[in-house]
């Protein structure tokens, strides 16, 4: 199974996975129902004021990453949010899903690799 990454506001293409929604805020214009979500942790989504402080500004994205993962080592839903991703993996694809526009450079990138490099995800 795959950990894979999806912008909420595109058509969802993989609809047989396990949708997690990874932002803290609703993302503007969508509903709920059209969101096919599974589950929405907005907790794992990084602290409003490194939200505002990075504000999707690519030369701020290097130090994002590192301040993003040390509020993931920090946060005490981490754990938990590892084991679900986990579970769900050994079951199906897991698609984090995130509102940004720029699909390179957003917390989501930054989750899936902390969860790949966990060491916590099933290899097959």
């Amino acid at each position: 199974m795959l950990l894979k990454l999806e912008r909420i506001y595109t058509k969802p293409v993989d609809l047989e996975g396990y949708r997690l929604l990874v932002d803290r805020l609703w993302p503007r214009g969508i509903s709920k129902v059209n969101a096919h979500l599974d589950d929405w942790v907005k907790e794992i989504g990084p602290s409003t004021e490194l939200r505002k402080w990075f504000n999707h500004d690519v030369a701020k994205y290097p130090e994002f990453v590192q301040k993003y993962r040390a509020e993931l080592d920090e946060n005490p839903i981490t754990a938990d949010f590892i084991k679900q991703v986990a579970t769900q993996l050994k079951q199906s694809n897991v698609i984090l899903l995130y509102g940004a526009k720029d699909e390179e450079h957003n917390q989501a990138v930054v989750l899936r690799d902390y969860l790949l490099a966990s060491g916590q995800l099933p290899t097959e």
